[in-house]
């Protein structure tokens, strides 16, 4: 494989500096799914964290590093989770953490990245707007700016989820990863084409924010003018170059979903596997959903990433989307 941003040792030297509370996450075989998918299902649970998302395992190594620094200040934009993840790792080492966000971010991220302590900026505009606020905010206070994907730090903190699956040895034959800025995806993406080269690494993004996989499909960055999709985590517009190159070098496919597909993924983790998830964690099973013939006969394994919902939209979709019937 052609080398990425990330090294294996470094990513391996992380799960030391990375709080217990967000490793080893579940890791298990989901056979009530497996009637309407007509695949073998396992799940990576992400969820189960103070955070409710696989962020933290980056912030935690971002964090770790400020707190061995002079400046201990730290900044980034986020539609919701990173912004979490930042402020539960900077409370716990004493750093002052801002976070920018827009005002159109799911109020439940927000009200917890108030709680973990963090200070909160809203900005007018989606989070293309509340990335170029917390780039000037850098640039003005002199602080660390956190850029979620391009920092090595949140990709190869990420990319211990990837240890997890291949150290079990596992079965699998398809990683379905839900796709936005990139982080996750390209930090399991080099794990598992590093150590596992013959599991197949499919990224999934919904139709309405679709300008990675346009960019990975074209092999050139790709924006877009706008996003619609309820899966709000992933919805970028603008890929980042260095991103994209490892995306390229992992990645063995892309595809897009509908939003119709997403609520009934949500809803079937729900019905059958107990679990309250956000739309982007639903991405994988939405992707065996709409097509499948093509995961018939495999095990697929796909990434629960997060469950920060806003409990009234929530219900809205989840009662109102049957479940596709194969």
């Amino acid at each position: 494989m052609q080398e990425t941003r990330l090294d294996t040792a470094r990513i391996r030297a992380a799960r030391r500096v990375i709080d217990p509370v967000f490793l080893d996450t579940p890791l298990y075989r989901c056979e009530a799914l497996e009637p309407g998918l007509g695949c073998a299902v396992s799940i990576k649970l992400e969820t189960a964290n103070p955070v409710r998302s696989f962020k933290a395992r980056g912030t935690e190594v971002v964090a770790s590093l400020l707190a061995c620094g002079a400046s201990r200040a730290v900044v980034c934009a986020s539609a919701g989770n990173l912004g979490q993840a930042l402020a539960w790792s900077g409370r716990g080492r004493g750093l002052d953490v801002t976070v920018v966000a827009s005002r159109s971010a799911t109020r439940a991220k927000l009200d917890r990245i108030r709680a973990w302590g963090a200070r909160l900026e809203l900005v007018d505009g989606d989070h293309e707007a509340a990335r170029e606020r917390a780039a000037a905010i850098a640039r003005y206070d002199g602080i660390r700016l956190v850029e979620d994907s391009l920092d090595i730090e949140t990709c190869e903190g990420a990319a211990t989820i990837g240890l997890e699956l291949v150290d079990t040895a596992p079965s699998f034959d398809t990683v379905l990863i839900a796709l936005g800025g990139g982080a996750l995806a390209t930090g399991v993406g080099h794990v598992v084409k590093a150590l596992a080269p013959e599991v197949e690494m499919i990224c999934v993004q919904p139709l309405g924010a679709p300008a990675m996989t346009h960019s990975w499909r074209r092999r050139r960055v790709v924006t877009t003018d706008a996003t619609d999709t309820i899966a709000d985590g992933v919805a970028g517009r603008c890929p980042i170059p260095a991103v994209l190159d490892d995306l390229l070098l992992v990645a063995d496919d892309a595809v897009l979903v509908q939003e119709a597909s997403i609520i009934a993924a949500m809803r079937m983790l729900l019905d059958h596997a107990g679990l309250v998830v956000e739309p982007s964690a639903a991405l994988g099973i939405a992707a065996v959903l709409e097509d499948r013939d093509r995961f018939a006969g495999r095990h697929v394994v796909t990434v629960v990433c997060g469950s920060n919902v806003d409990v009234d939209a929530y219900r809205r979709w989840v009662g109102a989307a049957p479940v596709p019937r194969p």
